[in-house]
């Protein structure tokens, strides 16, 4: 089978999400003057960002309140007297200006110049959008599905339904979606009755109850599949 329109993941599928997060992480709590005890926030932070994600998905919260929410939750754990909406948004600016990326990523995207790709992701559209621009493949996408500016997060098929609208995509058997997320990417794709790559670099298990039409440990591989 081959595939004219390929749909990628950004965070953990292109850009390398959990550096870029450290990276940010790091850089707004030291602006602060809070390093000293920047590997239990950290900690803290993991756990309360995940639970958070894990909500969007399910349409439990906002991406909006969830930005300010994680950090508001975390200064109530360690007992910081700061302002969570003003720490969010310097974060954010600090998180837009990192472009890590995951192994085998630009070597993947510039062999695929030959057919249409786009971005589909979950997130904050002016982060996302910055860190595309200055990647290596600032110029590589027809179209950036971001969540924040559809109004739906993947798995919800309204990001999927703006991604068709947008692309002119009529026939869902040309589309492969490749991403990293089980919960997000291939069940939203799964659902919405397009192929989907599970990249799975890391060997999880999968408990879910849908099985991905393809899955690779290396992003290269993709490559094969595409045809």
């Amino acid at each position: 089978m081959t595939y004219d329109i390929i749909l990628f993941d950004l965070d953990d599928t292109l850009f390398d999400f959990t550096k870029a997060e450290q990276h940010a992480f790091s850089e707004v709590f030291r602006a602060h003057g809070l390093l000293a005890n920047l590997t239990q926030y950290e900690k803290s932070y993991e756990n309360i960002s995940s639970a958070l994600w894990q909500a969007l998905e399910q349409g439990d919260i906002t991406l909006t309140k969830l930005g300010s929410e994680r950090f508001r939750r975390l200064f109530a754990q360690h007992d910081l007297d700061l302002d969570a909406v003003a720490f969010n948004e310097a974060y954010l600016t600090y998180l837009g200006k990192q472009t890590e990326l995951v192994e085998g990523a630009e070597r993947v995207i510039h062999a695929l110049a030959h057919k249409r790709l786009a971005i589909i992701t979950n997130g904050y559209t002016d982060v996302q959008t910055a860190r595309i621009a200055n990647s290596p493949f600032s110029d590589a996408f027809e179209q950036l599905i971001i969540s924040e500016a559809i109004g739906f997060q993947k798995p919800h098929a309204g990001i999927f339904d703006a991604a068709f609208t947008q692309l002119h995509i009529t026939e869902k058997a040309n589309v492969l979606l490749v991403g990293d997320s089980l919960t997000s990417d291939i069940r939203g794709g799964h659902n919405y009755g397009i192929a989907t790559c599970w990249f799975n670099p890391y060997e999880k298990e999968n408990h879910t109850s849908f099985t991905p039409t393809y899955e690779v440990r290396k992003l290269e591989d993709v490559l094969e599949i595409v045809g």
